[in-house]
């Protein structure tokens, strides 16, 4: 939990009940009113759609701190964690993008201590979040981010094209250009989307090894 003062301690059961009932992560999402201020509001609102989307799967706090997980379901993402903010992004998305079961519970949130505040600023760390929420997006669902930029070139093109055979009669290189450049970002986001399932091949077997190795002999 942060310290802050604004999580309680007597919530931690609650995390932990949904833990023994098989999930991996835990997550107490605080409700949208918890945040300070207005800005931040919007912030983690549009992270959150955002979160959901890529992984398709409702995420109800992507930044909360208060959170309990398997450790043997963390330490594998421990390379991909950055040095700053924010090890709750980073780690949500990848457990949840690896097939691990994440739950949000809805928690309390208490004001914060006296003589406490945040170190987050929208504007300085709100670009580092999005980019974060990219790189894991393109590590593990590859294809909805080049799918949506190949059907946002080709939608380009195809409304290029008709402005210019109906002004000029003619293709232009610009079209031309437009068109073979969603071509290819569809290629490169389905050979991503191969190596990906790879990855999750990999990772189950990891983890079905690693579920063997626990068994009595």
């Amino acid at each position: 939990m942060d310290a802050d003062g604004q999580h309680q301690p007597k919530e931690i059961h609650r995390l932990l009940s949904k833990l023994h009932e098989g999930y991996d992560l835990v997550v107490g999402a605080r409700s949208p009113d918890a945040h300070a201020s207005l800005p931040r509001r919007l912030a983690n609102s549009f992270y959150n759609r955002l979160a959901s989307w890529l992984t398709g799967q409702p995420i109800l706090d992507l930044t909360s701190g208060f959170r309990l997980v398997r450790r043997e379901a963390f330490v594998q993402f421990l390379p991909l964690l950055p040095n700053r903010f924010s090890y709750p992004t980073t780690s949500t998305m990848c457990l949840i993008r690896a097939g691990y079961g994440v739950h949000f519970e809805p928690v309390t949130v208490l004001p914060r201590a006296a003589g406490s505040t945040s170190h987050i600023r929208p504007l300085r760390d709100g670009g580092r979040f999005v980019i974060i929420i990219l790189k894991i997006a393109t590590l593990y669902s590859p294809l909805k981010i080049f799918g949506t930029v190949a059907a946002s070139l080709f939608a380009a093109s195809a409304w290029y094209y008709a402005y210019t055979y109906i002004t000029e009669g003619r293709f232009t290189n610009a079209g031309a250009l437009l068109f073979t450049t969603s071509i290819l970002a569809f290629l490169i986001g389905l050979v991503s989307e191969q190596i990906t399932q790879l990855l999750y091949v990999s990772t189950a077997q990891a983890g079905g090894a690693a579920s063997q190795g626990k068994q009595p002999s």
